[in-house]
């Protein structure tokens, strides 16, 4: 038996989730007494994976599964399991994980436990934490089948690195005409800026800001910050900020480890979608809004006196470090 854990990747590089959910595959192959396996698909750099404690790294060169395609994905993945004995696979929860898992858990017959938070609290049977109700409340799940799909929460574990001897291995998955019967024909990626999925830190913004012409003040402080921008669901209907930015319950839900609010009254659906950043802050001129008692840390104040002083204030503070 084994853990095998599926680390994703973005154009043969690595994001921060594959290095998370191999710290976390290492920590549970250690709880059940069993080695690590990783399998990497058109990875430049599979060595990066080492030093979180990949023991073995099964490596898949094929041109076919150089855009994300989740009947062929969860069809390699699947293959590799079987080669590897793993009883217990491990996947992120990006996007393609949430698209990957449901069909990867029919194929391996396994049960499957998405949003995880943290290592097992039980081996025999197998238990893990989960996030419910939008991350409202916890719930543990118990597997009763022989095979375990676990998906991890984003930035629920952490990096934990932990280097070990390991060896690498080329494997060469069997795909049939039909694991490609659905297939992208264009990608449209957002280039220069940091993105949702990536940001340890997101700057958003609602209708507090008035209009479009104003969101310089907002992109100012992400830049600052390293962060990606967003925007609550109003000001992408108006057409003021893409729908790519959208975050929420109903757009692209939020896990960062700081989440800054700006001008955003807080709409339960809002709130939903980025209760499980790890510290929020809001901004806002109506003590009385929603958010302030989600939040973290509040300001009262006006977005447009408020935010370009803290943009100043932490220019001076980076430029002295």
């Amino acid at each position: 038996m084994s853990v095998l854990v599926f680390a994703d990747n973005s154009e043969g590089k690595f994001k921060k989730n594959a290095f998370e959910v191999t710290s976390y595959g290492k920590k549970v192959a250690e709880l059940v007494n069993t080695n690590l396996v990783v399998l990497a698909i058109n990875a430049d750099n599979t060595s990066e994976l080492v030093t979180y404690g990949a023991e073995k790294v099964l490596k898949i060169t094929n041109d076919k599964l150089t855009t994300f395609n989740a009947k062929a994905f969860a069809d390699a993945i699947q293959q590799a399991a079987e080669k590897e004995n793993a009883d217990i696979i491990i996947i992120d929860s990006s996007i393609n994980g949430l698209y990957l898992a449901p069909i990867l858990a029919v194929n391996l017959e396994a049960g499957y436990a998405s949003n995880v938070v943290g290592l097992p609290t039980s081996t025999s049977p197998l238990t893990v934490k989960r996030k419910t109700f939008s991350s409202k409340a916890f719930n543990f799940t118990e597997f009763k089948t022989s095979k375990k799909l676990i998906s991890l929460a984003k930035n629920s574990f952490g990096l934990v690195e932990n280097s070990v001897t390991s060896s690498e291995e080329d494997f060469s998955p069997t795909l049939s005409d039909g694991d490609f019967n659905v297939s992208s024909t264009s990608v449209e990626k957002t280039t220069g800026k940091v993105t949702i999925a990536d940001a340890d830190i997101v700057v958003s913004a609602g209708r507090g800001l008035k209009g479009p012409e104003n969101w310089g003040m907002i992109e100012d402080l992400a830049e600052v910050l390293g962060a990606a921008t967003a925007c609550s669901k109003p000001v992408s209907d108006l057409g003021w900020r893409p729908h790519s930015e959208h975050v929420g319950q109903t757009g692209k839900p939020v896990s960062a480890n700081l989440y800054i609010a700006i001008g955003i009254s807080g709409a339960i659906q809002h709130l939903a979608g980025v209760n499980s950043s790890k510290v929020k802050v809001v901004i806002n001129n109506d003590p009385e809004a929603p958010f302030f008692k989600a939040a973290d840390y509040g300001i009262v104040g006006d977005a447009f006196e408020v935010v370009p002083k803290l943009t100043e204030k932490l220019k001076e503070f980076k430029s002295n470090q």
